[in-house]
């Protein structure tokens, strides 16, 4: 092996050398990517004193489906892993907080890390077996855990409450805060989906992160040069089981209520199409695939009542005919499109 292979120890010598042109664009697209999420989150902050309580209610739960997308993203978009089974590690991880909140009386705030410990590791001993599957093979083992985990819950009743779930008490605000309960639990999914976004770019922004991308677009070169296989494909099943057990968990915050029809076979399979929705790969497909997956189902509900599937289908279909890359590519394109008409007509000006 040459001095030129790639080590977890070494950064990757593909890098492109940098230039003044390059450095100046890249300093200008963080430039503007700093000034959307700036303008993003005080519109968020604002939201809930602008809207009625459904609304607020409708937006917090936005916000926990992109946290589970996002870890969603992190193995399918990212590192290239398909997963038919994320709703089960979202069950997990909304039944963990449940369990401690209904029997031990725990704080809520204690849940989170629990419920993120618990799905680490059970992403981690389900990423081991999955390790030498990929493609359809890797998506039926992931869609057999979302099939057992209903009919497990339901037989666990001594600690989950069986079929007739768990009923919980909310998280009310502290009173120094004066906010109403719909408008704290809000900023609670907003605080956590800010964090879990956080993790997210860090980690793709560090060795890990260039290592899942090198597996992604060719695993044969990816070992060639260095990269541990199995160690990172279990970390990237780990890490996107955690995240999605984190949105499990806000999400038992936030209903008050788990049970586990919830958590059924169809919650994973319309994740994994609002992440495609969304835009795999990409940092604001989460946002856009949490905001699909929450408002499409009711939007296909009031256009027909008697077949919301059929709609929900059809609209799945439409946006991808128009989007092929996702909503985040769409709207990738529209902006390029919207300044190309600008420079168009100061060049026309002039």
């Amino acid at each position: 092996m040459t001095n030129s292979s790639y080590t977890d120890d070494e950064p990757s010598r593909a890098t492109p050398p940098f230039t003044k042109r390059s450095g100046l664009l890249e300093l200008v697209t963080s430039h503007r990517q700093t000034l959307a999420i700036a303008a993003l989150l005080v519109l968020a902050c604002s939201a809930p004193f602008q809207l009625v309580p459904f609304r607020t209610f409708q937006l917090a739960m936005a916000m926990i489906y992109a946290i589970a997308l996002l870890g969603l993203n992190l193995l399918v978009g990212h590192t290239g892993q398909i997963s038919l089974g994320h709703g089960a590690f979202f069950g997990v991880g909304a039944y963990s907080a449940a369990v401690l909140m209904d029997r031990w009386d725990a704080p809520y705030l204690a849940t989170i890390p629990v419920a993120a410990a618990v799905t680490f590791a059970l992403g981690l001993a389900l990423g081991v077996p999955a390790l030498r599957l990929r493609g359809l093979y890797l998506a039926l083992v992931t869609l057999s855990i979302a099939i057992f985990l209903v009919p497990l819950l339901k037989r666990g009743e001594f600690l989950t409450g069986g079929s007739m779930g768990l009923t919980l008490a909310k998280p009310t605000a502290p009173a120094w805060t004066g906010l109403a309960e719909d408008q704290w639990l809000y900023f609670l999914a907003l605080v956590t989906m800010a964090v879990s976004f956080l993790l997210v770019a860090g980690i793709l922004r560090s060795r890990v992160g260039r290592a899942l991308h090198a597996i992604r677009d060719n695993e044969i070169a990816a070992e060639v040069m260095g990269v541990r296989l199995a160690f990172y494909k279990t970390l990237a099943f780990a890490f996107s089981a955690m995240l999605a057990g984190v949105a499990g968990c806000v999400y038992t915050w936030v209903i008050g209520f788990v049970s586990p029809d919830s958590f059924a076979i169809g919650l994973s399979v319309t994740l994994l199409a609002g992440l495609v929705v969304g835009g795999l790969g990409s940092y604001w497909g989460p946002v856009l695939g949490g905001l699909f997956v929450m408002y499409v189902p009711s939007f296909a509900q009031d256009v027909n009542q008697a077949a919301p599937g059929v709609t929900f289908g059809l609209l799945i279909i439409a946006v991808m005919y128009l989007a092929p890359n996702g909503l985040a590519g769409l709207a990738g394109r529209a902006a390029r499109w919207l300044v190309h008409l600008v420079r168009k007509g100061k060049t026309n000006a002039h």
